[in-house]
Formats: structure tokens, C-alpha cells, sequence
């Protein structure tokens, strides 16, 4: 056994479906807890190479508790660990907008990078930077989720899909891609954390279409929501909603219904009610050559 997979119990599902997609064993890490709030990982069996299944959503109670185990890990003889984080946290801050803040990016790589030989994840929220890998100082394999949203989206004739934002040009062009659509996105001028205003190119057709509105992460809603509104006073004959990472809670679901969002598809990533499209295969797919007979 040349490679073992492990993972937290929170998260045993998504691993399982990853342990079997490879062909691997799976492994759990226990926890515990001491009075004081630290916490202290005991690592299963290890092969030569772990690969460690740890997606970084609410990150503050996971990533400690992470690092703690990659000592374990080297500890009991591995020689090789391989992240596989679907979704990576503290990414928004690629830069340093104002002073006084911090490059939570570069932070979050100094914890991940010296400890990991390679990191694989999926749409990383990050719009300054090219190359994670460079920034990170350690290999960063960086998937799309738009085949696996694509594949829970399969009875669309003819759709339009739509980014929220500029920024969401590039998930709405490899979504776009994999349902052989046309897409555009919105011009959003943001004047709060929940005050956005969003406009449509003046000659475009919206009326009678089935639209998908995807982006990389939906956190509170708010800009899918308007988005989703907008497209339905236009004309549109559906919106669906495709997000790769959910970090929505259930009031913000709601309210995407209720602004006429026909079905709201995620990835896997993150663990939430609307996950409709898997990650396991597409995860599988770019960790294979961890099976080489050198491991590289």
C-alpha cells in the first residue's frame, strides 16, 4: 500500500466518496478536545504517502488542529503529504487593500506550504493572482468544478449563462464552455457588504431564455440574489443557480428562492443542503500520478 488516504470525521463523507473513486483505503483522524479549547490529533496508520482530505471552509477551528496533524503524520513515517482542500479559505485577500490589513493569503500559504509537498484544490477565490503555486512556494493543482456543475445542470435547452460580476467572468466562461453556451456577466458596483447595484449590457436578449447564474462562492447571497431578480424582471423563463463553493446559510437559500431562482446547484466543497454535483472524480482525476512508482 503505497498511498492511504485520511481525513475528520466531519468530512468523512466527501473523503469516502474520494477513497473510493481512487481505490484507496480511508482513514479517520480522531480528535480530542481538552478542557482548556486545544484540541489533539491521533493520526490512523500511515503509508508512504497521505493524502490528506481538508476542505477550508469556517477555517479558524480546522486549520490548527490541520497543522497539528502534519507532525503526526511526519512523525509516524510519512514521507509524503498531499492536501486535497476543494475549497482553500483567506484567499480574498490577495492583496493588501488599505493599511494596517493583513496578506491573508501569504499567511495561509507560510501554515499550508512548508508542511505539504502539493496542494490540490478547486476554483480558489482569487482575481490578482496568477500562479498560487508560485506564491505558496509548494505545488498547488487548481481544478474546475464546471464539468461536475455542468453534469447537475442537464436538461438545459439553449442557456445563457450569466457572472454576478466581472469578476465571475472567468467561472461563467468554463461553465459556459462545458454546456456549450453563450455567456456575459453583470457590471456590479458594490456600495456595502449588502448593498450592490447590478446592470445588463443594454442589447442583450434576456427575455424567454433559460439563464445560469454562476460564481465561485456564495457567501451571503446578496449579489446571486439581485442578480437572480434582475434576470427574472428582464424576461428570463428560468434562473438557475450554479455556485462551486455554498457558504450560504439557510436564510440566504431562501431568499434566492424567493427571488425566483428556479434550482440552486453546488460542488461538494463544502458540505450544504443544495450539493448536487459531486467533486470525487474530478478530485481522483489529478491525483493519480500520486500512484507513480515514484510518487511525483
Amino acid at each position: 500500500m503505497t498511498a492511504v488516504l485520511h481525513a475528520f470525521a466531519d468530512e468523512a463523507e466527501p473523503a469516502g466518496r474520494l477513497a473510493a473513486a481512487l481505490g484507496v483505503e480511508v482513514g479517520q483522524v480522531a480528535l480530542h478536545g481538552f478542557p482548556d479549547g486545544e484540541t489533539l490529533p491521533t493520526v490512523p496508520t500511515v503509508a508512504p504517502t497521505v493524502l490528506v482530505y481538508r476542505s477550508l471552509d469556517r477555517p479558524n477551528p480546522k486549520v490548527m488542529p490541520l497543522l497539528l496533524a502534519c507532525d503526526a503524520w511526519r512523525r509516524a513515517g510519512a514521507r509524503r503529504l498531499v492536501l486535497v482542500a476543494p475549497y482553500l479559505s483567506y484567499l480574498r485577500q490577495d492583496a493588501v487593500f488599505a493599511p494596517g490589513q493583513s496578506l491573508s493569503r501569504d499567511v495561509l500559504g507560510g501554515l499550508l506550504g512548508p508542511r505539504f509537498d502539493r496542494l490540490v484544490t478547486v476554483d480558489p477565490h482569487l482575481h490578482r493572482t496568477v500562479d498560487l503555486s508560485a506564491s505558496w512556494n509548494t505545488p498547488v493543482t487548481v481544478l474546475s468544478a464546471a464539468p461536475v456543475l455542468a453534469a447537475a445542470l442537464p436538461d438545459l435547452a439553449a442557456p445563457l449563462v450569466v457572472g454576478p460580476d466581472e469578476e465571475a467572468g472567468a467561472w461563467a466562461s468554463a461553465l459556459a464552455d462545458a454546456l456549450g453556451a453563450p455567456h456575459v456577466t453583470f457590471h456590479k458596483e458594490r456600495r456595502g457588504d449588502r448593498d450592490v447595484r447590478l446592470t445588463l449590457p443594454d442589447d442583450l436578449a434576456i427575455h424567454g431564455r433559460s439563464v445560469v447564474l454562476v460564481d465561485d462562492v456564495c457567501s451571503t447571497g446578496v449579489a446571486l440574489e439581485r442578480a437572480t431578480q434582475r434576470l427574472r424582471e428582464a424576461g428570463a423563463a428560468s434562473v438557475d443557480v450554479a455556485v462551486t463553493h455554498a457558504l450560504f446559510d439557510d436564510e440566504a437559500l431562501a431568499r434566492l428562492k424567493q427571488a425566483g431562482a428556479r434550482r440552486i446547484v453546488s460542488s461538494d466543497s463544502c458540505r450544504h443542503p443544495t450539493n448536487a454535483a459531486p467533486l470525487a472524480g474530478l478530485l481522483a482525476a489529478a491525483l493519480r500520478r500520486e500512484f507513480g512508482p515514484d510518487g511525483s
